[in-house]
């Protein structure tokens, strides 16, 4: 019995990443996600059923059915967060098992994982299934518990309707890279005419505090009022240390002080300039950022 409750952990810990990937991008919440891939793995070593033909597949259908009912509950909730909902940002340093191809990577920005939301539980089940695992509709049938042509109709729908709300121009990695690292720059400086310059006319800030840190409860507009609240909040709370990291697959500003996090910003652009400031400041948000802190020391 224990030489079997071991080969059935070894399974479990060789799907880990991979069932979190699918979590993750599921429910946009490190911990959300972790808890999700935990709760698999207890049903795991409980099942008596644990010889199956394919384990990733097996272990993928508890997570994905796990993710959707936690999506269903999150929804509720969320219609009484305080202030923008944000994801949760995930440091992506030496993930390649995260972001080794373009798809993984872009389907972890921000901008993908908010327009996730715009689904429903199945729907973004579906979608991120077949667009970010590439599995084929029989398989997402069997794990979601629909046929393959409801599951071919669900996706198309999704599509359709995520199309509509995304920008017409994506920049390559290299522009998101370059842009967002002038960004970070001019900010650590305090460039306002550098800031000015790297934003959009009708650039849009969201910061999430979630209620436990001080962040504004609607989104900022305008460059200019982008610009005053960006510097007028480091201004009020000054870092002992900022640093780039690479968060969701790409580079962000982490803010910290007395050795913890208390702020990551992240952007996303349109065109050559930046759109979208996204800053998350909930400190149970700043778990998986607390812990990069933790492994530099």
């Amino acid at each position: 019995m224990a030489e079997r409750d071991d080969a059935a952990a070894t399974t479990f810990e060789e799907q880990r990443s991979y069932l979190f990937s699918i979590a993750y991008r599921m429910l946009g919440s490190v911990s959300d996600a972790e808890d999700a891939v935990q709760d698999a793995f207890v049903r795991w070593q409980r099942d008596p059923r644990r010889e199956v033909d394919s384990p990733r597949a097996y272990l993928a259908t508890i997570v994905v059915r796990l993710s959707m009912d936690q999506l269903r509950s999150a929804r509720a909730r969320r219609e009484v967060y305080v202030g923008p909902w944000l994801p949760e940002p995930l440091v992506t340093t030496g993930r390649t098992d995260l972001t080794d191809t373009i798809v993984l990577r872009e389907s972890l920005s921000f901008a993908f994982l908010l327009l996730l939301e715009a689904l429903s539980p199945l729907e973004r089940a579906v979608f991120v299934l077949r667009e970010v695992f590439d599995y084929d509709y029989g398989e997402i049938a069997a794990i979601v518990d629909k046929s393959a042509v409801n599951c071919r109709q669900i996706f198309h729908r999704a599509r359709q309707r995520l199309s509509e709300r995304q920008a017409g121009f994506e920049p390559s990695r290299e522009q998101q890279q370059q842009i967002s690292e002038q960004f970070f720059r001019a900010t650590g400086t305090g460039d306002v005419q550098a800031l000015l310059a790297l934003l959009t006319e009708d650039a849009v800030s969201l910061n999430d505090g979630g209620g436990k840190a001080r962040a504004a409860l609607r989104p900022i507009r305008s460059r200019e009022n982008v610009v005053r609240g960006l510097l007028g909040n480091l201004a009020k709370m000054p870092p002992d240390r900022v640093w780039l990291e690479e968060v969701n697959g790409q580079p962000a500003l982490i803010a910290a002080r007395d050795g913890k996090a208390y702020g990551a910003l992240l952007v996303d652009l349109r065109g050559d300039r930046v759109h979208v400031v996204y800053g998350v400041l909930n400190p149970d948000k700043l778990t998986d950022i607390d812990r990069r802190i933790s492994a530099l020391l």
